[in-house]
Protein backbone atom coordinates (compact mmCIF):
# COMPACT_ATOMS: atom_id res chain seq x y z
CA UNK A 1 0.00 0.00 0.00
CA UNK A 2 1.08 3.15 -0.75
CA UNK A 3 1.21 6.11 1.94
CA UNK A 4 -1.91 8.40 0.41
CA UNK A 5 -3.62 5.13 0.13
CA UNK A 6 -3.26 4.70 3.96
CA UNK A 7 -3.86 8.09 5.13
CA UNK A 8 -7.34 8.02 2.95
CA UNK A 9 -7.77 4.41 5.08
CA UNK A 10 -7.04 5.93 8.36
CA UNK A 11 -7.52 9.70 7.84
CA UNK A 12 -11.25 10.01 6.53
CA UNK A 13 -12.39 7.65 9.79
CA UNK A 14 -10.19 9.39 12.18
CA UNK A 15 -11.52 12.84 11.01
CA UNK A 16 -14.77 11.83 10.89
CA UNK A 17 -14.49 10.86 14.15
CA UNK A 18 -13.02 14.10 15.33
CA UNK A 19 -15.80 16.14 13.40
CA UNK A 20 -18.87 13.79 15.18
CA UNK A 21 -16.67 13.98 19.12
CA UNK A 22 -16.29 17.85 18.63
CA UNK A 23 -20.40 18.16 18.30
CA UNK A 24 -22.94 17.38 20.28
CA UNK A 25 -25.30 14.84 19.04
CA UNK A 26 -28.64 16.50 20.01
CA UNK A 27 -26.87 19.62 18.85
CA UNK A 28 -26.82 17.55 15.37
CA UNK A 29 -30.02 16.03 15.42
CA UNK A 30 -32.13 17.96 18.31
CA UNK A 31 -33.82 21.34 18.51
CA UNK A 32 -33.76 23.98 20.73
CA UNK A 33 -37.19 25.54 20.20
CA UNK A 34 -40.38 23.58 20.53
CA UNK A 35 -44.46 24.07 19.69
CA UNK A 36 -46.76 23.64 22.73
CA UNK A 37 -50.42 22.76 21.77
CA UNK A 38 -52.12 24.63 24.61
CA UNK A 39 -56.01 23.55 25.16
CA UNK A 40 -58.80 23.99 27.43
CA UNK A 41 -62.06 22.65 28.46
CA UNK A 42 -64.11 24.39 27.29
CA UNK A 43 -62.05 26.15 24.80
CA UNK A 44 -61.77 30.00 24.44
CA UNK A 45 -59.87 30.09 27.81
CA UNK A 46 -57.52 33.36 28.29
CA UNK A 47 -53.85 32.23 28.64
CA UNK A 48 -51.27 33.96 29.89
CA UNK A 49 -47.12 31.90 30.07
CA UNK A 50 -44.79 33.70 31.92
CA UNK A 51 -41.21 31.67 32.50
CA UNK A 52 -39.31 31.45 35.74
CA UNK A 53 -38.17 34.51 36.01
CA UNK A 54 -41.81 36.22 35.59
CA UNK A 55 -41.63 37.10 32.27
CA UNK A 56 -44.32 37.20 30.09
CA UNK A 57 -43.92 35.00 27.03
CA UNK A 58 -47.77 34.73 25.66
CA UNK A 59 -50.86 35.82 25.89
CA UNK A 60 -53.78 34.41 23.81
CA UNK A 61 -56.68 32.21 24.19
CA UNK A 62 -57.50 28.57 23.58
CA UNK A 63 -56.64 26.50 21.29
CA UNK A 64 -53.35 28.05 20.09
CA UNK A 65 -50.08 26.63 19.74
CA UNK A 66 -46.81 28.38 20.98
CA UNK A 67 -43.13 27.91 20.17
CA UNK A 68 -40.97 27.78 23.25
CA UNK A 69 -37.49 27.60 24.10
CA UNK A 70 -36.20 24.14 26.07
CA UNK A 71 -33.66 25.94 27.69
CA UNK A 72 -32.61 28.61 29.91
CA UNK A 73 -28.66 28.54 30.12
CA UNK A 74 -25.25 26.23 30.60
CA UNK A 75 -27.23 23.14 31.93
CA UNK A 76 -30.44 25.03 32.87
CA UNK A 77 -33.64 23.97 31.31
CA UNK A 78 -36.89 26.60 31.21
CA UNK A 79 -39.66 25.99 33.18
CA UNK A 80 -42.84 28.14 32.00
CA UNK A 81 -46.12 28.58 34.44
CA UNK A 82 -49.70 28.54 32.47
CA UNK A 83 -52.64 30.56 34.07
CA UNK A 84 -55.97 29.41 32.12
CA UNK A 85 -59.28 31.80 33.24
CA UNK A 86 -62.26 31.94 31.19
CA UNK A 87 -65.62 34.09 33.17
CA UNK A 88 -67.47 31.81 35.47
CA UNK A 89 -64.71 29.32 35.48
CA UNK A 90 -62.42 28.81 38.51
CA UNK A 91 -58.83 29.72 37.33
CA UNK A 92 -56.34 26.96 36.71
CA UNK A 93 -52.48 26.69 36.68
CA UNK A 94 -49.78 24.19 34.97
CA UNK A 95 -46.53 24.30 34.21
CA UNK A 96 -44.54 23.09 32.02
CA UNK A 97 -40.82 21.95 32.60
CA UNK A 98 -38.03 20.83 30.35
CA UNK A 99 -36.09 17.40 30.58
CA UNK A 100 -33.16 15.75 28.98
CA UNK A 101 -33.70 15.24 25.38
CA UNK A 102 -32.90 11.09 24.48
CA UNK A 103 -30.28 12.40 21.56
CA UNK A 104 -28.55 14.11 24.38
CA UNK A 105 -27.15 10.61 25.48
CA UNK A 106 -26.15 9.74 22.02
CA UNK A 107 -23.17 11.67 22.93
CA UNK A 108 -22.06 8.66 25.05
CA UNK A 109 -22.68 6.13 22.11
CA UNK A 110 -20.25 8.57 19.74
CA UNK A 111 -17.85 9.50 22.30
CA UNK A 112 -18.68 13.08 22.06
CA UNK A 113 -17.48 14.67 25.72
CA UNK A 114 -17.02 17.60 24.19
CA UNK A 115 -20.65 17.28 23.02
CA UNK A 116 -22.17 16.21 26.58
CA UNK A 117 -20.70 18.55 28.21
CA UNK A 118 -19.98 21.99 26.39
CA UNK A 119 -21.59 21.78 23.28
CA UNK A 120 -25.27 20.52 23.94
CA UNK A 121 -25.69 22.53 27.47
CA UNK A 122 -24.30 25.80 25.44
CA UNK A 123 -27.11 25.24 22.61
CA UNK A 124 -29.91 24.25 24.89
CA UNK A 125 -30.49 21.27 22.76
CA UNK A 126 -29.51 18.76 25.49
CA UNK A 127 -33.57 19.87 26.54
CA UNK A 128 -36.66 19.16 25.21
CA UNK A 129 -40.37 20.74 26.23
CA UNK A 130 -43.89 18.34 25.87
CA UNK A 131 -45.67 18.78 23.15
CA UNK A 132 -49.31 19.62 24.42
CA UNK A 133 -50.52 21.04 27.96
CA UNK A 134 -54.43 21.41 28.68
CA UNK A 135 -56.84 21.98 31.63
CA UNK A 136 -60.05 21.41 32.79
CA UNK A 137 -61.89 24.48 33.67
CA UNK A 138 -64.54 24.04 36.74
CA UNK A 139 -67.59 25.93 36.62
CA UNK A 140 -67.83 28.64 39.46
CA UNK A 141 -70.88 28.45 42.07
CA UNK A 142 -73.27 31.55 41.45
CA UNK A 143 -74.20 32.74 45.26
CA UNK A 144 -78.22 32.45 45.31
CA UNK A 145 -79.02 36.45 46.16
CA UNK A 146 -82.13 35.33 47.07
CA UNK A 147 -80.84 33.63 50.21
CA UNK A 148 -82.72 34.01 54.01
CA UNK A 149 -80.32 35.42 55.82
CA UNK A 150 -79.96 35.39 59.57
CA UNK A 151 -80.25 38.62 62.10
CA UNK A 152 -79.47 38.24 65.79
CA UNK A 153 -81.30 40.91 67.53
CA UNK A 154 -81.86 41.77 71.17
CA UNK A 155 -85.39 41.40 72.61
CA UNK A 156 -85.66 45.00 72.46
CA UNK A 157 -85.70 44.95 69.11
CA UNK A 158 -87.95 42.61 67.74
CA UNK A 159 -90.95 44.69 66.87
CA UNK A 160 -93.81 44.52 69.74
CA UNK A 161 -96.00 42.50 66.76
CA UNK A 162 -93.51 39.99 65.99
CA UNK A 163 -93.24 38.80 69.64
CA UNK A 164 -95.68 36.66 69.91
CA UNK A 165 -93.93 34.32 67.42
CA UNK A 166 -90.74 34.13 69.63
CA UNK A 167 -90.32 30.62 71.22
CA UNK A 168 -88.76 30.98 74.22
CA UNK A 169 -85.12 28.57 74.73
CA UNK A 170 -84.03 27.17 78.59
Amino acid sequence: MNKGRILKFVGCPLLLFFVVSMTGCATIVGKDVFPLTVNSNPDGANILIKDEKDKKIFTGTTPTTVTLSAGESYFHAKSYYITFSKTGYAEQHAVVKATISGWYFGNILLGGLIGMLIVDPITGKMWKLPTEVSANLSQKLALNQDQSTLKILTLNQVPESERKHLVKLN
